[in-house]
């Protein structure tokens, strides 16, 4: 329920009731103007919620009919889909960006990996030890990044204490959240498609 405010006053930052009449100028100007901003972004936020909410209802729809007449999925994998207008002057894409994350099985691989890597250590496959290390560096944030480690399971390597680490690396990852995201492009005369800004930076 909201704060009601006696009227003739106003709360500071500390919750505090300030008579009007002691209320700069500048600061009531001030105070009415950013009200006034946050309410109509919170209607915009409110109307691009119910467009995005809409657009998803109405692509999944038309995708879910043509699977239907064709006996065949549109578009790409995860969800994924690209729409073109008839002309060909605009798309309308939905990709599905999923957030992937590793359980302690990683640290098996890990293991298995660092294994390999003293066997090799005499060898001459620089290259795959710089993949390796790059691989398990880990971000600021601490974390090591999943397109890395995935990406060691393209190697063609058949030393079997590796194909066991590549093994418990996919056992390891986990999809741990989805996202759908909506994008809208318009044809340039240079056949390039430009995207139709819903973000208030990008307009």
């Amino acid at each position: 329920m909201a704060k009601r405010i006696p009227d003739g006053y106003l709360e500071d930052a500390k919750g505090h009731l300030v008579p009007i009449e002691s209320v700069k100028q500048a600061d009531m100007e001030r105070d009415a103007l950013v009200k006034e901003i946050v309410q109509q972004a919170e209607a915009h936020s409110a109307a691009m919620g119910a467009f995005r909410a809409w657009a998803f209802e109405q692509v999944d729809a038309f995708v879910a009919a043509s699977a239907q007449k064709y006996k065949a999925r549109l578009g790409g994998v995860k969800g994924n889909v690209t729409l073109y207008s008839f002309d060909g002057a605009y798309k309308v894409q939905l990709a599905t960006q999923e957030t992937m994350a590793f359980d302690e099985r990683l640290q098996v691989a890990k293991e298995l990996i660092d294994k390999c890597v003293r066997k090799w250590s005499e060898g001459s496959r620089p290259e795959i030890l710089a993949l390796v290390n790059n691989a398990f560096q880990v971000d600021k944030a601490g974390q090591i990044s999943t397109q890395r480690v995935l990406g060691l399971r393209r190697l063609d390597i058949a030393d079997k204490d590796w194909r066991r680490a590549m093994d418990a690396i996919s056992d390891s990852v986990s999809v741990i959240n989805s996202k759908q995201y909506i994008r809208v492009y318009r044809r340039q005369p240079d056949g390039s498609y430009k995207p139709v800004p819903l973000d208030v930076a990008s307009v």
